[in-house]
Parts: C-alpha cells; structure tokens; sequence
C-alpha cells in the first residue's frame, strides 16, 4: 500500500468513526522500499473504542464499496491481533498531515513490526522481515532484544530467534 493510500484509509477510519488516532499494524511502514508495499489492506484499530474496529470494517473493509471503488481497504482489528514487545506504544510513528483529514495514524516501529510479523509466522511475513533486514531497515540485535521482552512461550520464543537468525543469513 502506497503512503497516500494510507492516508486515505487514515481520513475515511476518522470519518466514519470520529476517533482520531488509530494503530496501524502491517506492513504499511512509512517510506518503505516497493517490495515491502505489495498490499492491498490496512489493519487498524482506534486507540479510541475496540467498536470502532466493526465501523471500519463494515465501511470500508474487504469487499465494501471503497475496497471496490480504490482497490484497497481497512481491516478493523483490535489490539490482540498482533503480539507485541512491552513500550511499542511509546515508540509509536505518527501519520498526521493534510491528507489524514484531521487523523492520526501511528504506525509500529520497525522492529516492534518485525517482533509482531515473525510471532505471527506466516511465510509472507518472515518474507517482510527479510526484506526489512536486506534494506538495513531493521538490525537483528534489536529485533532479537524486542523479542526476548514480548510475552511469548518458550517454544515460541526458540522458534521466532530460529527464524530470525535464518533470515538474517
């Protein structure tokens, strides 16, 4: 997903539900090289009200007239959708100009995303850890720092370093 499509799904979220800050988890990062911009949905959620994730979602989610209209949507999570390491919040990147319609997206930092994409383990995101480590946008040291303080299992925790440590080669 393009920077301006983001901020359009940043406008329309704050429209629809009058929230003005939302979390954006994904791979959404800011000024990020193409590869890593493949996607075609944003997950957000409002640091408001978790209800505000069903507005979103039934407005301009999978399927809705804005996907089918621009090619792109929102996915309205909440925040248990995504495993993250303790302080992502205060280490949140904002998304906030003419364009986000009064809107502020806050965006992971780029190694709490790289935590959240390889406790998630799909292939395509230990892809976009790859890439953010092949663009030396993300350093493993701090990568594997965050992952030792999330709050993950044992055999979870082996098992993301494991990835980690493969990806990195």
């Amino acid at each position: 997903m393009q920077r301006q499509q983001l901020e359009h799904i940043i406008r329309a979220a704050a429209g629809i539900t009058g929230a003005k800050e939302f979390v954006i988890i994904g791979s959404q990062y800011p000024d990020s090289p193409d590869e890593l911009l493949v996607s075609v949905e944003a997950d957000i959620f409002s640091l408001r009200n978790a209800a505000d994730a069903d507005l979103i979602e039934g407005s301009i989610g999978e399927g809705s007239p804005f996907h089918q209209t621009f090619g792109y949507y929102a996915h309205g999570v909440g925040l248990e959708t995504a495993i993250l390491p303790a302080g992502w919040k205060e280490r949140l990147i904002p998304i906030h100009n003419e364009n986000t319609g009064g809107g502020t997206g806050l965006c992971l930092e780029i190694h709490d995303l790289a935590v959240s994409k390889l406790t998630a383990g799909r292939d395509k995101d230990q892809d976009f850890v790859r890439a953010l480590l092949h663009y030396r946008l993300a350093k493993v040291e701090i990568i594997r720092d965050r992952l030792k303080i999330n709050q993950i299992s044992a055999d979870q925790m082996e098992l993301c370093l494991a990835h980690l440590q493969r990806l990195s080669k």
